[in-house]
């Protein structure tokens, strides 16, 4: 017998008006676009968040000092449909480098016609993550998961 996780994964959806490769690119490639400058956790002033678009490349932020702080790393790489990223943010906002108290963050894209792409996030595994029910709070509630998928959706119409 399994037992569920103590803390559930956040499911959000959002279909936008593009072709499934400019949402996947936009996604991806342009994060800064959409990435909001006030999600950061370096000590730095926020200047980008950076995805290295290959399996194994790191996902992070570089402050405006030439700083890096980490995110996560790329898990799967799939353009344009499939997209699987820890989460090494801990609940104290940190960056933890033990994988093994990562989340994943799981993004399928789906075209639902030549201009029009269903995004599917899962943010799941929040379970492992140091102060994982604080973490569940910030991204499935108001500015979480669903505001972001917005902030994207405009970015990748506009």
């Amino acid at each position: 017998m399994t037992t569920a996780p103590s803390v559930p994964s956040v499911n959000r959806s959002i279909t936008v008006a593009a072709p499934v490769e400019r949402a996947f690119r936009v996604f991806t490639e342009s994060i800064n676009s959409w990435w909001p400058s006030e999600y950061h956790i370096g000590a730095a002033e926020f200047a980008e968040a950076v995805l290295e678009t290959r399996q194994g490349g790191r996902w992070y932020e570089r402050g405006v000092d030439g700083s890096e702080c980490t995110w996560g790393r790329v898990l799967t790489w799939e353009p344009p449909h499939r997209l699987v990223l820890t989460w090494q943010i801990n609940g104290e906002w940190q960056y933890d480098p033990d994988p093994a108290r990562a989340s994943e963050l799981e993004l399928r894209f789906t075209a639902e016609g030549p201009e029009e792409t269903r995004i599917d996030l899962e943010h799941r595994h929040i379970d492992r993550l140091v102060g994982g029910e604080a973490m569940y709070g910030a991204v499935s509630g108001e500015g979480g998961w669903g505001w972001m998928l917005d902030r994207f959706a405009k970015a990748a119409t506009g």
